[in-house]
């Protein structure tokens, strides 16, 4: 599991009992919180409970290096699907306090603020790694532009989900390619070519049961 600022959700979801642990609880609280604003921004204006929790499983997949070469491009719904009871335990107080969101339960479905005031209202609670990176990504090193007024013209951008989501990859990139490279030295060139074709093949698996 990656942690860059938040709780990524890659495994069975279970609820860690931390109640007596005040600070420890409040920092979950904040990363579950930080997934669902990230992932609302990225998702449009209505959407089923399976979408959001798609997208909130498959944050810390974005850039991966891996999921482009080699990985089953259904792992992340292959997550959620026999979770959505878990996902929603976990996510549904966040959902139902958000004053940006109308989550219809009984329906399944939310409506999310994606005028370019609410949209701000996200990015701006957003973890500043992620803001720095979205900072970068509109404007080169250099500029020293200020970050508050690159989220604005950002939550004003028609693409601003694709903005974020350029932020995220350059987050979690780094970190896989650190991963494949380390395993490559670590198990020997010959079993890295026979593991990736393995992993080629699940992946066209994949694609057939995708596209059939």
């Amino acid at each position: 599991m990656k942690c860059l600022g938040y709780i990524w959700i890659r495994t069975k979801v279970k609820i860690i009992a931390m109640n007596e642990n005040v600070a420890l609880r409040s920092a979950l609280d904040k990363n579950l919180k930080s997934a669902v604003t990230t992932a609302f921004l990225m998702l449009p204006e209505s959407f089923s409970e399976e979408d959001l929790f798609i997208e909130i499983a498959g944050l810390s997949y974005s850039g991966d290096f891996r999921m482009v070469v080699g990985e089953d491009k259904t792992k992340v719904l292959n997550i959620v699907k026999p979770n959505i009871a878990h996902f929603r335990e976990l996510y549904g107080s966040i959902l139902q306090e958000n004053p940006q969101v109308v989550y219809k339960i009984q329906q399944g479905r939310l409506e999310i603020d994606k005028s370019p005031e609410g949209q701000f209202t996200q990015l701006m609670t957003l973890p500043k790694t992620l803001q720095q990176q979205i900072n970068h990504v509109i404007d080169p090193p250099g500029k020293n532009r200020d970050v508050e007024e690159t989220l604005l013209q950002v939550a004003h951008d028609p693409d601003c989900g694709e903005v974020v989501r350029r932020g995220l990859s350059a987050i979690v990139r780094p970190s896989s390619m650190k991963q494949s490279t380390k395993g490559i030295f670590t198990a020997g060139m010959k079993k890295t070519v026979v593991y990736s074709s393995l992993k080629l093949h699940k992946m066209w698996k994949g694609w057939l049961r995708k596209t059939s």
